[in-house]
């Protein structure tokens, strides 16, 4: 066969997009092929450099080119920069830097002390190790623990205009957090008004610059701070976490609903505590139950895209403000958070690439008020 650049394009359309359905030169991924006597390069440009599947991609083009004769193939991966669905900075006012940011991820729960902060940590830092650019936005005004789980004893920057640099934590992670406005003995006593505001300003005055994936770890329940969110952040998709107990997973239902009512498609829910893994007999043990994260699943027609063991040495990660990704690489609980951040990115590529569920129209308008007047 010829090597030229028709032959390789259709020599390439056998590598197809597991999500998308689609094969690569369809999609638009093969880009700058150049041919040099035997030797073919060309870029590949993914959705998102957290491509779960990206090294797939690169070995069966490898082994398709060299079929045809070449003697040497060199692939260069890029990403699409910026929101796929093109509701970003151009449709953003001058005073809100979230358009920068190129998918919006909720991780959220119906009560509190299911872990949810945990599994936020986890699958960020997941995703940052993927090779993605990952934020933080910890939206839990009353109970933030942000700094806590990355460790961090400094304020962000503030500055002239009122805008937040947020810090930078382990693994490149920027990070914004009441924590680190509030003292840290003192309780945050502020009425719904107060609250939703200070929200909108992280939202939009927060100098996230240009990243794959921002988190928001949401605060327990389905009231005013969650609807601001809702309502004034681009959301791509939710995960929604839970523990095996009836009484999380009834709770999980209500957030699951909440949703489901704003338009927000929900990428997966993530049963947390799953179960014990004995060191003696090596056996897991189900304390709680057992099936509670698969049944509210299938009850609301979505994955159940993580099951996170109890592990004790995992557990005090928090504590030690190094997530259990980082900390403790070939723990189960880290095989799992990367699992489960692959299945958020291979989610959002499917919801993007339907066009289905995803919204498409939000305000990013609000009235500005001065940090210090919060």
């Amino acid at each position: 066969m010829i090597l030229d650049e028709k032959n390789i394009l259709k020599a390439l359309c056998a590598v197809q997009d597991p999500d998308l359905h689609k094969n690569i030169v369809e999609l638009g991924f093969v880009q700058n092929l150049k041919i040099e006597g035997a030797v073919v390069t060309f870029d590949l440009k993914l959705t998102t450099p957290a491509c779960p599947i990206r090294d797939q991609f690169k070995d069966q083009c490898i082994a398709i080119v060299k079929g045809m004769g070449a003697t040497e193939v060199n692939i260069t991966f890029t990403a699409e920069a910026g929101r796929v669905d093109g509701n970003s900075a151009a449709k953003a006012p001058q005073n809100s830097h979230i358009g920068e940011v190129a998918h919006v991820v909720a991780v959220a729960s119906g009560k509190g002390g299911v872990g949810k902060s945990t599994v936020t940590a986890n699958l960020a830092m997941a995703l940052s190790l993927s090779g993605a650019r990952v934020g933080i936005l910890d939206a839990d005004i009353y109970g933030p623990s942000m700094g806590l789980m990355f460790g961090i004893d400094k304020a962000p920057e503030v500055f002239d205009d009122n805008t937040i640099a947020p810090v930078e934590a382990k693994g490149g992670i920027s990070i914004v957090s009441m924590c680190m406005f509030a003292d840290s003995d003192k309780a945050t006593i502020w009425r719904g008004p107060m609250v939703s505001q200070m929200i909108q300003h992280f939202i939009h005055h927060v100098r996230w610059g240009k990243l794959d994936y921002l988190l928001v770890d949401f605060p327990p329940g389905t009231g005013d701070i969650q609807l601001t969110l809702t309502q004034n952040c681009p959301m791509a998709g939710a995960v929604v976490v839970t523990t095996p107990q009836e009484v999380a997973l009834a709770d999980c239902r209500k957030g699951i609903a909440m949703f489901d009512n704003v338009g927000i498609p929900v990428i997966g829910v993530v049963e947390n505590m799953s179960y014990f893994i004995c060191d003696q007999c090596n056996k897991p043990h189900y304390i709680f139950r057992q099936g509670g994260g698969e049944s509210i699943a299938k009850k609301w027609g979505v994955p159940l895209i993580g099951k996170v063991p109890l592990e004790p040495a995992v557990a005090d990660c928090g504590d030690a403000g190094t997530p259990a990704v980082l900390m403790y690489p070939n723990s189960e609980s880290a095989k799992v958070f990367m699992e489960t951040a692959s299945a958020v990115v291979r989610t959002i590529a499917s919801f993007e690439a339907e066009g289905e569920g995803v919204l498409k129209s939000y305000n990013y308008e609000f009235d500005a008020l001065p940090v210090e007047e919060v």
